[in-house]
């Protein structure tokens, strides 16, 4: 996928994402049934930054979430970047179904759970003969943020992934009682703090709390610390 010219997200050394490029920053948030399930994404308050280039908080503590305050230098903070320069596609599992193939790529996961319903996408890639079945997984898979799951078309073996317009999702997840990562939407170009760009993708989340394994990317360890950016919405 080609970047969006003009912008791009550069991670900056033990500090914040500098973002270079007019981009809308929007938090966005994520909608469950009556079962506690994923089920779509719903648009909150748009943020204003206050310069050109801005920056977002990466090390989990500023006291002006998303944007930083330099709290990074009072704590310390280690970002050190742990993610490799693989592309995505020599990483990714395959499952193969009847119409649709499923890519998978596990260390993306941001845990938003998009995945779980109906049965899961894993098992409803072998049903998508069915046409209200293979609707249903591409929406899904396409809602997944990370792009850990992407759905290919089995016939031409292109992906098939959702029309997004370039914007920065502030997550946060009401259902599991945390704030979850920056949510990077329509190929928004990633540099890392040597500057060598990542693999421009459709979907990428950014870890946002400070506590990600796989920095600069989310690998859900929002959830399991209980990280709370306390943005009021």
């Amino acid at each position: 996928m080609k970047p969006v010219p003009g912008l791009q997200v550069k991670v900056t050394l033990n500090g914040p994402y500098e973002v270079v490029g007019v981009v809308p920053v929007r938090m966005e948030t994520i909608g469950t049934n009556l079962h506690s399930e994923s089920v779509k994404w719903i648009p909150g308050k748009t943020f204003t930054p206050n310069s050109q280039p801005f920056y977002l908080c990466r090390c989990g503590h500023s006291n002006k979430k998303p944007f930083c305050d330099d709290t990074h230098k009072k704590i310390n903070f280690d970002g050190t970047e742990t993610a490799g320069h693989t592309d995505y596609i020599d990483d990714a599992e395959l499952l193969e179904g009847p119409t649709a193939l499923l890519t998978d790529v596990q260390k993306l996961c941001a845990f938003a759970r998009y995945c779980d319903p109906n049965g899961q996408v894993w098992s409803m890639v072998n049903d998508t003969d069915s046409p209200r079945t293979r609707e249903q997984f591409i929406k899904q898979v396409g809602e997944c943020p990370s792009g850990r799951l992407v759905a290919w078309d089995r016939e031409t073996k292109k992906p098939i992934e959702p029309l997004l317009s370039p914007e920065i999702g502030v997550v946060e997840d009401p259902a599991k009682g945390s704030s979850g990562p920056l949510w990077l939407q329509g190929g928004i170009e990633v540099i890392d703090a040597d500057g060598v760009p990542y693999e421009v993708r459709n979907r990428v989340t950014l870890c946002r709390c400070g506590a990600s394994n796989n920095k600069p990317f989310c690998d859900g360890s929002h959830v399991s610390t209980g990280f709370k950016d306390n943005i009021q919405p």
